[in-house]
C-alpha cells in the first residue's frame, strides 16, 4: 500500500519508529487484528475523520459494506456478530457515532460483541480546542465519546503510538470475552503513525479466565446434590447461553441428563428442538398450558443464561421461585439464594455433565407444529397459529431466522424448529426496525460461511411487519447491492397488535411490492409475491425455486384482521399503556405492570 506517513514535526516519534522491528501503520494493525478474530466485512458509513483508515481495509482482506446510515450499520453489525461471533462498525466523529448509539446500546443490552471504531479529529486539534465541524459547541471534544463510555465494556482513545497496539488488543479481547461492544477512538493523525507490527505474529488471547478449581468443584458438588434429590427437575435455557458461547456445554447437559428442556423467547434456537426432551417455549402467561404447568410445578429449575424482562415474560408473569432455581451465568452461579461470584458457567456445566448422577426424570410435554384441535377452522384467511406452525414445517436445518419487534417476536414462539436453526431477535432492547437491518449483516455473514463450506446451505429468513419495516427499509438497498438473498416475509394486517397495545399507527400505507425495484433491484434478481390465503401459503412453501433462495424473495402476507399470536395477547393483558388520569394522557410508552407478581424479585437481565 503506497501510503506515506504524514509528518507532524515530532522528531522523537521518528526516532522511536526507527527502533521498530516491523513498522506498520496503526490503521493496518487494527485491520489485521479484525481479520484475525474472524471479521471479513466491516459495516459503517464513511466520514471526514475515518476516510484514510477505510483505505486500509481491502488491503488487509476486509470488505467495506457501506450502509445507508449509522443506525442501520449498527444493527447490521449486530446481526453479523450473532452469526460470525464478532463484528466491526466504523463511524465518524459526532454526527456519525451518535447516530449509531441506539444500535450500540442494543448490542450492549443483549450481549452482542461489536467493535465500534470512531474516526475522530486529530489529537492536536482536540488539545488546542479548535472549533471543528460537527461540534456540540461546548468546547469539550470528548463529549461524544463520553456518551459511549456507559455503552462499552472497554473504551480506548488512541493517542500514543507506543501504547496503541496494547490498547487495540485489549479492546478486542474484552469485546470477545465479555460479549459486549467496545469503543476505539481513532484520531485522524494516528491513522498512519507507525507501531510494532511484529506483535501480529502472536494472536490475541481470547480465552476465558479459568475458574478457581476448588470453588468450581464445590459448586458443582452442591448442584449435583440438588439435581439428584430433585423429583421433578427441568432445564430452562435463555439467550446468554448463546451470547457467552456456552451452547456446547448446554447441549451436552440437555442430551446427557435427558431432563425436560425449555427455552425462553430470547433463547429460541439455543437448543436442538428436534430432541425428544425438548418441551417448548416458556414465557409465563404466554406459554402453552402444558408448558406453563410443567415449568411452574418443577421442584428444581436449572436456568442457563437467563435474561428475564417484561416482553419475554409477558408482564413478568414468570412463576418460578428462587427457592427452586439454580442460575448459571457468565460471571457467577446462583444456587437458590446463595451466590458464587467469579465462576463462569462453561466450566461449571462441563463438570456437571462429566459427573452426572442417576436422575429422576419426569417427562414434559411434546411440542408440535400441528394445529390444536380447538383452534381448527375452515377459514382460508391467514391466522397466526396456523401460519407459524405451518411455517415451522417449511423451515430447514441450518436456517437463520430473524423476527422483528412486535408480532413476529411473539408468533415465532409457536414454531418448533428443525435442528441447528439460528434465531435472531431483539426482545430485550426491542428497537423497531432492528431485524431488517440485522438481516443484511446476518445474510452477509451466512454468505461468508457458505464460501468456506460450499456444501452447506444457510438460508436467511426475515419476518417483519408493515409498521416496523419502514424504520430501516433503506437497508434493503444494501442487501440488493451486496447480492444477498434473504427471504423476507412482511406481515400486514389492520394493526390488531397496535390496538391490543393501545399504540397508534405511525406509518402511512406503503405499496410494498413496489419497494424492491424502487431500491435498485433489476428484473430477474428478485421475486415478490402477495399471499392472502392458506392455499397460497402452501403453494409458496411447495415451490422449489422459492425454497432454494437463489435470489432475494419478498413476500407480503395479509393476516386476518382480528388475529394476533397467543403470546402477544398475553403480553397485552400483562403489559399495558398506563391509563390516563382525569383526562391527562400518560407519557408515551409508559408501561405499567398488571398481573400476577413474579417470584424471582427484580433481577431483569443476566448478572453483570
Amino acid at each position: 500500500m503506497a501510503h506515506s506517513i504524514r509528518s507532524n514535526g515530532n522528531h522523537s516519534s521518528d526516532i522511536r519508529a526507527s527502533a521498530l522491528i516491523a513498522p506498520i501503520h496503526v490503521a493496518e494493525y487494527l485491520a489485521r487484528r479484525l481479520f484475525e478474530v474472524g471479521i471479513r466485512a466491516v459495516h459503517g458509513v464513511p466520514g471526514d475523520h475515518n476516510l484514510v483508515a477505510l483505505d486500509y481495509l481491502e488491503h488487509c482482506g476486509l470488505s467495506w459494506v457501506g450502509n445507508c446510515n449509522e443506525l442501520n450499520a449498527g444493527f447490521a453489525a449486530d446481526g453479523y456478530a450473532r452469526i460470525k461471533g464478532i463484528s466491526a462498525l466504523f463511524t465518524s466523529y459526532g454526527v456519525g457515532e451518535l447516530s449509531a448509539l441506539n444500535a450500540i446500546a442494543g448490542a450492549y443490552t443483549e450481549f452482542v460483541p461489536v467493535i465500534h471504531v470512531v474516526g475522530t479529529p486529530p489529537t492536536y486539534s482536540q488539545r488546542n480546542g479548535r472549533q471543528l465541524h460537527n461540534p456540540l459547541g461546548n468546547g469539550n471534544p470528548n463529549t461524544f465519546a463520553d456518551m459511549s463510555r456507559p455503552l462499552s465494556c472497554a473504551f480506548v482513545a488512541l493517542s500514543d503510538p507506543a501504547d496503541i497496539p496494547d490498547q487495540i488488543d485489549h479492546a478486542i479481547r474484552e469485546c470477545w470475552v465479555q460479549s459486549k461492544p467496545v469503543y476505539i477512538g481513532l484520531p485522524a493523525d494516528m491513522v498512519q503513525q507507525q507501531v510494532e507490527g511484529d506483535r501480529l505474529r502472536t494472536p490475541i488471547d481470547l480465552s476465558y479466565p479459568p475458574n478457581d478449581p476448588d470453588k468450581e468443584d464445590y459448586v458443582v458438588d452442591v448442584v449435583l446434590r440438588y439435581m439428584q434429590a430433585a423429583r421433578n427437575a427441568i432445564i430452562l435455557v435463555d439467550a446468554c447461553a448463546i451470547r457467552h458461547r456456552a451452547l456446547l456445554e448446554t447441549h451436552d447437559l440437555v442430551e446427557r441428563s435427558q431432563l425436560p428442556t425449555f427455552v425462553s423467547p430470547m433463547g429460541k434456537g439455543a437448543v436442538n428442538e428436534a430432541l425428544p426432551n425438548y418441551c417448548g417455549v416458556y414465557a409465563g402467561d404466554g406459554s402453552d398450558d402444558e408448558v406453563r404447568e410443567r415449568v411452574e410445578t418443577a421442584d428444581l429449575v436449572l436456568s442457563i443464561g437467563a435474561m428475564k424482562n417484561d416482553f419475554a415474560t409477558p408482564g413478568f408473569s414468570y412463576r418460578v421461585s428462587e427457592l427452586s432455581t439454580i442460575d448459571f451465568h457468565s460471571n457467577l452461579v446462583r444456587v437458590k439464594y446463595s451466590e458464587y461470584p467469579d465462576l463462569r458457567m462453561n466450566g461449571v456445566i462441563r463438570k456437571i455433565v462429566d459427573r452426572l448422577p442417576q436422575l429422576h426424570i419426569v417427562p414434559g410435554p411434546t411440542p408440535s407444529n400441528n394445529i390444536p384441535f380447538h383452534r381448527r377452522d375452515n377459514r382460508e384467511e391467514l391466522t397466526h397459529t396456523w401460519f407459524w406452525r405451518h411455517m415451522a414445517r417449511w423451515l430447514q436445518p441450518n436456517d437463520i431466522v430473524l423476527t422483528e419487534t412486535g408480532t413476529p417476536n411473539y408468533g415465532i414462539w409457536e414454531a418448533r424448529f428443525p435442528p441447528n436453526v439460528t434465531a435472531i431477535n431483539q426482545v430485550l432492547w426491542n428497537s423497531p426496525g432492528y431485524a431488517t437491518a440485522a438481516t443484511q449483516g446476518a445474510a452477509l455473514a451466512a454468505q461468508e460461511l457458505m464460501l468456506l463450506r460450499p456444501t452447506r446451505r444457510l438460508r436467511t429468513i426475515l419476518f417483519t411487519t408493515s409498521s416496523t419495516l419502514p424504520a430501516t427499509a433503506q437497508e434493503l438497498s444494501t442487501i440488493i447491492r451486496k447480492s444477498l438473498h434473504p427471504i423476507i416475509f412482511i406481515l400486514t394486517s389492520d394493526s390488531t397488535p397496535d390496538r391490543l397495545l393501545h399504540r397508534p399507527s405511525s406509518f402511512s400505507p406503503w405499496r410494498f411490492r413496489d419497494l424492491i425495484p424502487s431500491l435498485g433491484a433489476d428484473r430477474g434478481t428478485f421475486q415478490s409475491a402477495s399471499v392472502h390465503t392458506r392455499k397460497q401459503v402452501q403453494a409458496l412453501f411447495a415451490d422449489g425455486s422459492f425454497n432454494e433462495a437463489k435470489c432475494l424473495q419478498f413476500v407480503e402476507l395479509r393476516m386476518a384482521k382480528d388475529d394476533a399470536p397467543v403470546g402477544l395477547r398475553a403480553g397485552a393483558v400483562n403489559v399495558q399503556i398506563a391509563p390516563s388520569v382525569r383526562g391527562v394522557s400518560p407519557m408515551p410508552g409508559g408501561l405499567v405492570r398488571n398481573g400476577s407478581a413474579s417470584t424471582y424479585g427484580t433481577r431483569s437481565t443476566e448478572a453483570t
